[in-house]
C-alpha cells in the first residue's frame, strides 16, 4: 500500500503541475481515494472561477461526496500536493476524511506566497480580538432557529 500513496501524491503533483502549465489556478492538486483507490481529484481554480474556495481539496470533496452521493467520506483519505489551509483542514473534518497525506507543508507553501500562518493565528483569537470585526445580532432569534431544528423530527443529523 506504500507505494499506492506515493503513487496518489505524484498525481497531486501532476494535476497541480497541469494547473501551472495550463494557468488554469494555483500550485495545488488533491485526490480523495479508498483503499488506495481514486473516487475523485481536483485542482485549485481561485484566480480563474472567481471564487476563494475553489481549492484543490474543496474541489475533490466536493466531486467526491456528488459521485458517492453522500456527505460523509469517514474512510476515505485525502491526498494534497501540499498541507491544506485552515479552510480545507475543515472541510476535510467536517467531511469526516479519515486521513490526509501531503507532500509540500505549510512553511513550504509560505515561502513562494502562500502563508497561511495568520489565519491559524486569527482562529485561535477569542472573537473580539479578531482582524475581522465580528459581531452577535439578535440572539434570541439565532437560538430559537437551532431550537427549531432540534425540535424537527425528521432532521436529518450530520
Amino acid at each position: 500500500m506504500e507505494q499506492r500513496h506515493v503513487e496518489l501524491i505524484r498525481k497531486t503533483i501532476s494535476l497541480a503541475q497541469h494547473n501551472i502549465k495550463n494557468g488554469l489556478g494555483g500550485p495545488f492538486g488533491a485526490v480523495i481515494a479508498k483503499d488506495g483507490v481514486e473516487i475523485s481529484s481536483g485542482c485549485n481554480s481561485v484566480t480563474t472561477g472567481n471564487d476563494p474556495t475553489a481549492h484543490a481539496e474543496i474541489v475533490a470533496i466536493r466531486k467526491a461526496c456528488q459521485e458517492l452521493n453522500t456527505w460523509d467520506l469517514k474512510g476515505y483519505e485525502l491526498y494534497s500536493s501540499c498541507e491544506p489551509c485552515p479552510m480545507c483542514l475543515s472541510a476535510a473534518y467536517w467531511a469526516g476524511i479519515s486521513k490526509i497525506w501531503y507532500s509540500a507543508n505549510r512553511e513550504d507553501a509560505s515561502l513562494v506566497g502562500f502563508d497561511d500562518d495568520y489565519l491559524y493565528q486569527e482562529i485561535a483569537k477569542p472573537v473580539g480580538q479578531r482582524s475581522m470585526g465580528m459581531a452577535i445580532l439578535i440572539p434570541s432569534e439565532g437560538q430559537a432557529l437551532l431550537q427549531e431544528w432540534l425540535n424537527t423530527p425528521n432532521r436529518v443529523e450530520y
